[in-house]
């Protein structure tokens, strides 16, 4: 970093696009030798890195805070920061003036948003002073945690899916043995009802059918979220998992005037998967994509093989009118649903299906349609 001018209130571009001349005297050949590393450090370390002078003007940027923040270098530098926000509310800058006035700041979590991607940020901040102490320039720093976020809230919902199994797994014959009673005799007085032509309590008798056939219904969920003793875990192919569910997906889609794509590569892996599980997975999330399209459209699922990443990825994309941004992040969380008469488990079973065979769900939803995105790991063939 370049020794400041005492009381210049200036500092210079650090970065190797402003070529540094090399020094060899005493501590000049040190300070070039800083100069370098500085240079060196914003071009390639994994960090968001704001350099700023007293007049809250860019003096340098890490080409990791570009992207981030949505700004090109050469346009930004000696602009002022706050200028470079736009329009947004002082307030929602990610680098207030108040730095400048000696305010620090350590770890401190940050929300940012660059279009339709989404930064968690980890951010520090201090001032930089000269040999008498005077304030010539800040610097903010901060790392991109996204995917440490997405991995804790993945672990909580895992321990809240393994509360819920645990209980289902105790509670579900309790629950379905008196249902089961009850159910029998409800449709003992149904029968009787319709002969004694009581068309208004018969009415009354298939609601509290139907409701008992929702609770039934659950049950089975619950059951889903303990750990199933009865998985079959083998290596399946994955190409005959998805000729067979077609049809399914199919039939289904023309009852909601919808029109399915299905595209696969030609040869296709192996998988190590319960084959009925997974068949559950895709089948449910297609569901929803289909009942999301109330006015038709097109259900496409793709499914091709990553060799690099030793993956196959399912991309299952609807036409309908996409999730809010604000809903995105909470329709794998156990209970949470937009329908009607949804239990809000379908995609907390998929998702834990997916992570204990070590893949992935990814959802995706930009203005129009949504897509989901699952990777599982495959086997090679031998």
């Amino acid at each position: 970093m370049t020794e400041p001018t005492p009381h210049s209130g200036s500092l210079k571009p650090l970065s190797p696009s402003s070529p540094i001349e090399e020094r060899h005297e005493g501590g000049h050949g040190e300070l070039n030798l800083l100069q370098q590393f500085a240079g060196a450090f914003l071009r390639d370390v994994n960090l968001g890195i704001l350099l700023l002078d007293t007049q809250f003007r860019l003096v340098d940027i890490s080409e990791m805070a570009c992207h981030v923040l949505g700004w090109e270098r050469e346009q930004a530098l000696q602009c002022r920061v706050n200028e470079l926000f736009g329009d947004m509310p002082t307030e929602h800058h990610l680098v207030q003036r108040a730095l400048l006035e000696g305010v620090v700041v350590r770890n401190h979590a940050v929300s940012w948003r660059n279009g339709n991607e989404r930064y968690e940020l980890l951010l520090d901040s201090n001032v930089l002073r000269d040999a008498q102490s005077e304030i010539v320039g800040a610097y903010v720093l901060f790392k991109d945690v996204s995917n440490l976020r997405s991995l804790e809230e993945q672990v909580q919902r895992s321990d809240r899916l393994a509360m819920i199994g645990q209980i289902a797994a105790g509670t579900a014959h309790e629950i379905r043995n008196p249902l089961t009673s009850i159910k029998g005799f409800l449709q003992m007085f149904k029968k009787t009802l319709h002969e004694k032509g009581m068309g208004k309590e018969v009415h009354y008798t298939e609601i509290m059918l139907t409701e008992i056939n929702r609770i039934n219904e659950l049950v089975g969920e619950f059951l889903l979220l303990s750990k199933p003793k009865h998985v079959t875990i083998e290596r399946v192919d994955l190409y005959q998992v998805m000729n067979d569910i077609m049809p399914i997906i199919r039939s289904e889609a023309v009852l909601h005037g919808v029109h399915v794509r299905y595209a696969a590569d030609e040869t296709m892996p192996f998988v190590v998967a319960d084959r009925e599980l997974l068949k559950q997975v895709f089948i449910n999330i297609a569901k929803n994509g289909i009942e999301a399209m109330v006015d038709g459209g097109t259900l496409t699922i793709t499914v091709k093989r990553d060799d690099a990443g030793k993956r196959v990825l399912i991309d299952i994309h609807d036409t309908g009118p996409g999730i809010p941004s604000f809903l995105i992040d909470k329709i794998f969380d156990p209970f949470f649903t937009t329908k009607q008469n949804g239990t809000g488990l379908g995609l907390s079973v998929c998702q834990r299906i997916i992570h204990d065979l070590g893949g992935t769900i990814r959802v995706a939803s930009k203005g129009f349609g949504t897509t989901f995105t699952l990777s599982v790991p495959f086997q090679p063939v031998g």
